[in-house]
């Protein structure tokens, strides 16, 4: 391998207002050479792709292609210098065939020559075949499974012949048959000695592919090694999973006996051509705390959409024997089932108090006040704050506002996404002894959908695992501690991704 690196990244840093989304970032990708940049939802890998392809200035630091300068330059300066990407999501050209995207990709940044000349054509099929796409290159981007415009985006990346390939998310969306076509096209970059560099949330995806793995988390790095290297380091591991498993024994004598108020059944979900949730099945009996554990991308969002009515669905969801699918949104809402949305989603210029009162407003001003109060002793910091905008508030704070405002409608069944999502462990733990109070003084039943499974855990009766938009592990919560918690972000070997995908008992663990 050249040992003179064709991508070096020092000092990188992004601030956005207040915040610095990057920090003091730096690598080398040498000629024939994957590093994959992993990290959860805001931790600034998608910040770093951009930056390095011009889309984002830097407030700091160096970007050299080939030991030359080019931080701050325009995107097209960049491409035209060797750096090409391969984006998650495609926006064909939907007149053109696939064909004539690839030879567009080929043709001369010239506006005095626009017609391709007879090689152009020649390379642009070679490409087509290379990536798959030989027996659909003169079909249009509309007719075409997601897999397929996947390839189109790399085979567009083919052409430009770029010597340091982005790849961000290769393999969101794709079946496992899918991913390993996918892993054969970029070790081919590999092979032809270009450096890349593999943006994902996955471990387990890169782990396969990548010489080496950098970890990010909130803008900074964490970790830097080969996959097994990285996926052992303890702070990699708390980011993940939250740190070491902790197991509240919790009665299970009564919960068989305990009506099932969800019944989810064989549930997927398409995003145009992707693949967001596989044939998912699940149960919630009343009185029940259920965690959907996944890693960032694995489908928990998608799914609590489709409970939610936000989303089209194939298969059945019930919720006290009620068939779900038809139901808009505000009616699935006022049947019980309510969300609180990883997004948050709170008026901003309105004060807490009114964002609270907007959740109660269908209660009388005796349970509204009742309501109130018992919220203000969940969350004493809110008490304090009625006052204040939701938008002045710490994102702590606004955590709390949220699922206050959810629980101010009363739900028969509380859907958490992610609640953990960027906050500081002792804001951490605060929600958990809230979750915990909430649990023991009232029969609200919840659906809490975490990657951080130090959170998830202590309050579960049962558990699923959602993995690349399929359940392949149920339990409870001190068997998941046992089979699971020491593989949650082990990779799987290729020989098994097979078997994961098909609930092989031998990698449920994984």
């Amino acid at each position: 391998m050249n040992d003179t690196p064709l991508l070096s990244v020092h000092g990188l840093t992004k601030r956005f207002g207040g915040l610095v989304a990057v920090k003091d970032i730096g690598f080398e990708i040498r000629p024939g050479e994957i590093l994959g940049l992993i990290g959860p939802n805001g931790s600034g890998k998608s910040t770093v792709m951009k930056l390095i392809m011009g889309i984002e200035r830097p407030n700091a630091g160096s970007i050299k292609v080939g030991g030359v300068e080019m931080a701050g330059w325009a995107p097209h300066k960049i491409a035209r210098a060797g750096v090409g990407i391969v984006f998650q999501h495609s926006r064909p050209l939907h007149r053109q065939t696939v064909l004539e995207h690839i030879k567009l990709a080929l043709l001369p940044d010239s506006l005095v020559k626009l017609a391709a000349e007879p090689h152009v054509d020649r390379r642009a099929r070679e490409i087509a075949v290379r990536v798959g796409l030989g027996a659909v290159m003169h079909r249009h981007p509309a007719t075409l499974p997601f897999a397929d415009l996947r390839r189109m985006e790399m085979a567009k990346a083919i052409a430009r012949d770029p010597k340091v390939v982005l790849v961000d998310e290769p393999f969101a969306g794709l079946t496992v048959a899918e991913s390993g076509a996918f892993s054969e096209l970029i070790r081919g970059f590999r092979a032809e000695g270009r450096a890349v560099l593999l943006v994902d949330h996955n471990v387990k995806s890169l782990a396969a592919l990548a010489d080496r793995v950098l970890a990010m988390y909130l803008g900074e790095h964490i970790a830097e090694g080969t996959a097994e290297d990285v996926m052992r380091n303890e702070t990699v591991r708390r980011v993940y999973l939250g740190g070491a498993l902790e197991v509240r024994e919790r009665s299970a004598a009564d919960a068989g006996a305990k009506p099932v108020i969800l019944d989810v059944s064989g549930v997927g979900v398409l995003y145009d051509k992707a693949c967001a949730l596989d044939q998912v099945s699940l149960q919630v009996r009343e009185g029940e705390f259920v965690s959907v554990v996944g890693l960032n991308g694995a489908g928990k969002t998608t799914l609590f959409n489709a409970i939610s009515g936000l989303v089209r669905y194939t298969g059945t969801i019930r919720f006290h024997g009620q068939d779900l699918k038809g139901m808009s949104g505000a009616a699935i809402a006022r049947s019980g089932v309510v969300q609180c949305p990883e997004t948050r989603e709170l008026f901003g210029d309105m004060t807490v108090r009114e964002n609270l009162d907007l959740g109660g407003y269908h209660l009388a001003d005796k349970a509204r006040a009742d309501q109130l109060a018992w919220l203000f002793d969940l969350f004493p910091i809110l008490k304090s704050r009625q006052g204040q905008t939701a938008r002045t508030l710490s994102g702590g704070e606004q955590q709390m506002l949220a699922i206050a405002r959810a629980l101010m409608t009363q739900p028969k069944l509380l859907i958490l996404d992610e609640p953990t999502l960027g906050l500081a462990p002792v804001i951490l733990e605060q929600l958990s002894k809230a979750l915990d109070l909430m649990q023991k003084s009232t029969p609200i039943t919840v659906l809490l959908g975490e990657q951080n499974v130090r959170f998830a855990l202590p309050h579960a009766d049962r558990v699923y695992v959602l993995e690349h938009a399929r359940i392949i592990w149920e339990g409870n919560a001190s068997r998941f501690e046992r089979e699971m918690g020491r593989g949650f972000l082990e990779a799987v070997p290729p020989c098994d991704r097979q078997a994961v995908a098909s609930g092989d008992a031998r990698v449920r663990g994984l």
